[in-house]
């Protein structure tokens, strides 16, 4: 079954219902570095959404087991607007996300915007009252099943890049103040995503 790339859209914080996720650190770096943090929804799982796909939870659970790696080592970047390939451009990040959670099916985050040319633009736009959305970006296959687009368990999860029109169901974010290869992904990650299947059959 062909891969394909998948990119979902979704709105984080509608009318800023989100509460305030931020650490102490994080509100000083707002405060007296004038960093911009966001929250909100990053994706939901068992959920039909804007594209007519469903993330079944095992799946997404497993990649976002996966994606841990990336943000504990400072790596989970993301850029502005989709490009059309599997590989994070590092010229055009905006972007990192610091942390994810779940919050029964929906899969929360935290993103910090950078000082670069594309995150100074997603933070005018943020700031001048424009509202965007998350996107996940992936490869994968999908099959139908009674009339809804399933995707498949050969799912990999690259990155959630900022878009304008997002089709996860409330995922708009808000402020909150107070070697490159052919997926993007190293060895290490490879191997990494092996152990956490393995260990998930055995649990």
């Amino acid at each position: 079954m062909n891969k394909h790339l998948l990119r979902e859209y979704y709105e984080l914080c509608p009318s800023g219902v989100c509460q305030d996720f931020l650490t102490e650190d994080e509100k000083r770096q707002v405060v007296q570095e004038n960093v911009l943090f966001l929250t909100g929804i990053l994706q939901k799982a068992d959920t039909r959404n804007g594209n007519g796909r469903i993330y079944p939870r095992k799946v997404l659970e497993r990649e976002m087991d996966n994606y841990q790696k990336l943000v504990k080592e400072m790596r989970a970047l993301g850029e502005l607007d989709h490009p059309d390939d599997s590989v994070i451009n590092l010229k055009n990040a905006s972007h990192m996300v610091t942390e994810t959670w779940w919050d029964d099916g929906t899969v929360m985050g935290k993103v910090k915007v950078l000082n670069t040319p594309s995150g100074n633009i997603l933070k005018s736009l943020v700031e001048s009252g424009v509202k965007l959305g998350i996107s996940s970006r992936g490869l994968g296959s999908v099959r139908e099943q009674r009339g809804d687009t399933i995707v498949e368990d050969d799912f990999q999860l690259i990155c959630f890049d900022f878009v304008s029109e997002p089709s996860t169901p409330d995922a708009y974010m808000s402020p909150r103040i107070h070697e490159g290869k052919e997926d993007g992904l190293t060895k290490a990650d490879r191997i990494n995503r092996l152990l956490n299947q393995i260990t998930r059959k055995d649990t």
